[in-house]
């Protein structure tokens, strides 16, 4: 009985909750509910630390290479395009860069950026083969936990983002997030294409940089509201989780970094040269 109120409780707040979504996303794919993206983040968790092992403890590694290769490139091509529709859809045609709200009307800007943020957030399940790559070539020791984290942070938090605030400067660290990923998978899609393309993969250590960088531009853009006077953006909460997350990812690849490229640690000896076998 008790268990049974609990659970009716449950269902009321979360009626109640969900209210106040956006209704431009309707009947968009994976955005009835947070479960079903919380069911494939679940699977995925479990294949990569678990099953995925399992099944290939007794088994070849798969040869991937061309597979990788079109898949690298066509994340390239697509993080290309979801920059440029973020700049068209407000960071460059009216965005401050400071206090920049939700746009909720459906002028054809803001309903480009409610599709840029959807398909920003699908691309995040697309990159869940960087992780399933991996095990299937039995490369586990590339299975860290930073890599399992990141993966399943971005699209279940996305999704909040995307049903309740699809726009403003909660896109920002989105922006960014692109444009890195242009130069990240343009080197994992180099590294694909076999040793002969290796010498041209001296600038390795800088992508580590390059998101450092990144996450230190989140903290400070997000960072912002806490100065402002009278910012009325919509959904503050959002803005502390932007916030706990830039800070959060710059600390793990601070210690990435250290362990990495300071005490030569934790990468085969290839990555300590500049190249590295994760491809």
């Amino acid at each position: 009985m008790a268990f049974s109120n609990l659970t009716s409780k449950a269902v009321l707040l979360y009626d109640e909750w969900i209210k106040d979504a956006d209704p431009r996303l309707e009947g968009w794919p994976l955005m009835s509910s947070p479960f079903p993206t919380t069911f494939i983040i679940g699977t995925y968790i479990y294949f990569v630390t678990s099953l995925g092992p399992k099944l290939m403890e007794n088994k070849k590694p798969f040869e991937l290479r061309q597979i990788m290769t079109f898949y690298n490139f066509s994340v390239v091509a697509l993080s290309l395009y979801m920059t440029y529709e973020f700049l068209m859809s407000g960071w460059a045609t009216g965005y401050s860069f400071r206090c920049d709200i939700v746009d909720y009307s459906r002028s054809p800007r803001a309903l480009r950026m409610v599709r840029t943020c959807w398909l920003y957030f699908f691309s995040k399940f697309i990159e869940l083969l960087d992780t399933i790559f991996f095990v299937l070539r039995k490369k586990n020791n590339q299975v860290t936990f930073l890599c399992v984290f990141h993966h399943s942070i971005m699209p279940w938090t996305w999704w909040f983002g995307v049903k309740f605030a699809a726009g403003g400067l909660g896109t920002f660290h989105a922006l960014l997030n692109c444009i890195v990923h242009v130069v990240m998978y343009t080197y994992y899609g180099i590294c694909s294409l076999g040793p002969a393309y290796h010498k041209y993969l001296w600038w390795k250590k800088y992508m580590t940089t390059i998101q450092l960088v990144q996450f230190i531009m989140i903290t400070v853009h997000i960072g912002q509201i806490y100065i402002m006077d009278d910012c009325p953006y919509q959904y503050p909460i959002f803005m502390f989780i932007i916030w706990l997350y830039g800070t959060m990812f710059l600390v793990l690849f601070l210690h990435f970094w250290y362990h990495a490229y300071t005490k030569g640690q934790r990468l085969p000896k290839m990555a300590r040269n500049g190249i590295s076998k994760n491809q």
